[in-house]
């Protein structure tokens, strides 16, 4: 029976490259990049499916449940 997970992906973008990251927090292994937010995405389904093949043996209880993002203020000097 297949079953159907949802992700948070972080985005960010290397100022030096251009590229776009991607990561799911706490799955690890599930990180890419790309020149596009479109090949992104694709980039980042075929890792996670990656992943969580290869957690398979070991239950996806494993998998943590996203709780979302908080923004923190930091004065520097």
């Amino acid at each position: 029976m297949s079953m159907v997970h949802q992700f948070t992906v972080v985005v960010e973008r290397d100022r030096e490259t251009g590229l776009y990251m991607g990561m799911v927090p706490g799955l690890q292994g599930a990180h890419t990049q790309a020149a596009s937010l479109d090949e992104l995405q694709k980039n980042m389904k075929e890792v996670i499916a990656l992943c969580l093949e290869e957690a398979a043996p070991f239950g996806a209880a494993d998998i943590p449940d996203f709780v979302g993002t908080q923004m923190v203020e930091v004065q520097v000097g």
